[in-house]
Order: structure tokens, then C-alpha cells, then sequence
């Protein structure tokens, strides 16, 4: 009886270590994050939002290390966040640049407005 317990307890925590092992490297999901952190660095995440983006890339990072040691499904989380801080570091860089030319439109209004409110100069 105890030989088949023994046994028993082999092939379950054999088949534990297995799965652990098993599964598809995330390949599709890495690709596609780093199509987000190249989108995020054109829109001027690293200007914009320099913490999501470095922490988007140290994410990406850590997963291929992750990868390479066939720990897939941590490394799939990792590459999941990395590719949230991206999106978050892209949709600031665009509220960032929106804000700016908000700001450089509102100083030209105002640059007008003090041209306009000048006594005019009269010549002779």
C-alpha cells in the first residue's frame, strides 16, 4: 500500500512539474507589445511619460528572460503589463502633445491680443 501511495505521489508531482513547463512561449503577444512600445516611442512616450515607458521595457525585458527559461505563463503576464504601460505611456504622450499645442495656440491668441491693444503709433 505504501509502495502505491509512493507511486502515486511520483506521477502527481511529475505531472505538476510537466505542466508547469508546458505550453506555447507567448510569441504572438510579445510581437504585438512591441508593436505598442515602438507605437508609444513615436508618440513621444519617452518625452511625455518616461516612467510607464521604462517600465513597459524592463517588463519586456524580464518576460524574455522569463522565456528563455520556458516560464511561458509568467512570462505572458509580464508581456500583458508591459504592453498596458505602453498604451498608458502612448495615450499620455498624446495628451501631453494635445496639451502643448493648446498651450502654444493660447499664447498666440494672447501675443494678438497685446499687439491689438497697443496704442497705435500715428506717423506723419
Amino acid at each position: 500500500m505504501k509502495t502505491r501511495t509512493l507511486l502515486l505521489t511520483l506521477t502527481l508531482g511529475g505531472s505538476l512539474a510537466l505542466a508547469g513547463c508546458a505550453g506555447n512561449p507567448p510569441t504572438e503577444q510579445l510581437a504585438s507589445a512591441s508593436a505598442v512600445i515602438k507605437s508609444a516611442e513615436a508618440a513621444g512616450g519617452p518625452e511625455f511619460a518616461p516612467a510607464d515607458m521604462k517600465t513597459a521595457k524592463d517588463k519586456m525585458s524580464q518576460a524574455q528572460v522569463l522565456m528563455q527559461d520556458h516560464q511561458y505563463e509568467q512570462a505572458r503576464r509580464l508581456i500583458e503589463q508591459a504592453e498596458a504601460d505602453a498604451r498608458v505611456a502612448e495615450r499620455r504622450a498624446l495628451a501631453g502633445k494635445a496639451q502643448r499645442s493648446l498651450d502654444d495656440a493660447q499664447q498666440g491668441v494672447q501675443q494678438i491680443r497685446e499687439e491689438g491693444s497697443r496704442t497705435p503709433i500715428i506717423v506723419q
